[in-house]
């Protein structure tokens, strides 16, 4: 099981000093994943300071935005970090949903399936116009490439594309993932028992019809981690998590979660709370039993057993909060590694 880190959800994101030291400290510990997220930030400016600084750890968006831009916009940075980074680098890649990529990015949607799948197949024709010399000629229902000059073809290919992993929770994606992605990154908001229940066997299933099967493609699955070395920290932790649990609960597509639990109507009320702009009662609505079905819970050491003990055998990565010392991710590693 590869053990992953990433930056926070700001701090880090102030300067260029506190990234490179960041990403120089994953490293130094021997974290295998950098994971930087598309949140308040974008996420490929981080990584290149980090190619730039690091010379081991794999570079991983977790998750870039794919609907947000382009095929060949996606297939040039994705070229450009894997090239500067030594072959180091993978594209994680999400959909988002349908208000974030026409309200907010102003970018057109297709259904999310569909476009994603097309949208992976577009980077890869271009990829395949860049390294192998084939003529540019996708022609899909969504995007069409057609054009593609010696000027505008990067001559640093020796890395060649980087691997792309596709985010997922219903089974149309999943559908989609298992036929054009290299691997698949569970959402963190998928309990134990969905991901068992649902997920993986809805994945073989797909995987097998396309001639795959899990042994030749990754599952990364960032789980929820609410964790702390004093009981101070583990309740300010279980606070955090509750509130992370009520916000993505509170997206109808993610009700196939909970309704594998029987807890459907809990997104309901979530739903209306953010409405009405009650985002701080949110975790008020997240039980100790939501808790411990989405999330790790306990002592460092603690977590370490129960991520091996729930996905060993399944998960080929997980990711752990990189704010304990090096002692104490160190064991938590060793753990995940024995």
């Amino acid at each position: 099981m590869k053990i992953d880190g990433g930056f926070g959800f700001g701090q880090e994101f102030h300067s260029t000093d506190k990234l490179v030291r960041k990403a120089q400290e994953l490293e130094e510990i021997g974290y295998d994943g950098l994971l930087v997220a598309e949140i308040a930030h974008e996420p490929f400016m981080p990584l290149a300071l980090a190619a730039h600084h690091t010379s081991k750890i794999n570079l991983r968006t977790s998750i870039a935005v794919a609907l947000a831009r382009t095929p060949m916009n996606m297939a040039n940075i994705g070229h450009d970090l894997n090239a500067y980074s030594q072959g180091r680098f993978t594209l994680g890649l999400g959909s988002q949903i349908k208000p974030h990529i026409t309200k907010r990015f102003g970018m057109p949607w297709h259904g999310p399936a569909k476009q994603m799948r097309e949208y992976i197949e577009a980077m890869h024709a271009i990829w395949d116009c860049w390294y192998d010399g084939t003529r540019l000629a996708y022609e899909g229902d969504i995007y069409q490439h057609r054009l593609m000059t010696p000027e505008f073809s990067p001559t640093n290919s020796e890395y060649g594309r980087p691997g792309v992993m596709m985010a997922a929770v219903g089974p149309l994606m999943m559908k989609t993932a298992a036929a054009v992605a290299d691997g698949i990154i569970v959402h963190s908001f998928c309990s134990e028992k969905h991901f068992k229940e649902v997920m993986i066997p809805s994945l073989e299933a797909e995987l097998a019809a396309n001639g795959r099967s899990l042994e030749d493609f990754e599952v990364q699955f960032p789980v929820f981690v609410a964790s702390g070395e004093t009981e101070e920290q583990l309740e300010k932790s279980k606070a955090a998590i509750k509130y992370r649990l009520g916000f993505y609960a509170s997206t109808p597509a993610y009700k196939v979660v909970l309704d594998t639990h029987g807890w459907g109507d809990l997104q309901g009320r979530l739903n209306r709370l953010t409405k009405d702009g009650r985002w701080d009662e949110l975790p008020d609505q997240i039980d100790d039993e939501v808790l411990m079905a989405f999330a790790a819970v306990g002592t460092p050491e603690e977590v370490a057993h129960q991520l091996k003990d729930r996905f060993g055998g399944l998960v080929d990565r997980v990711a752990l909060d990189s704010s304990h010392s090096p002692e104490i991710l160190e064991q938590q590693m060793n753990i995940l590694r024995s």
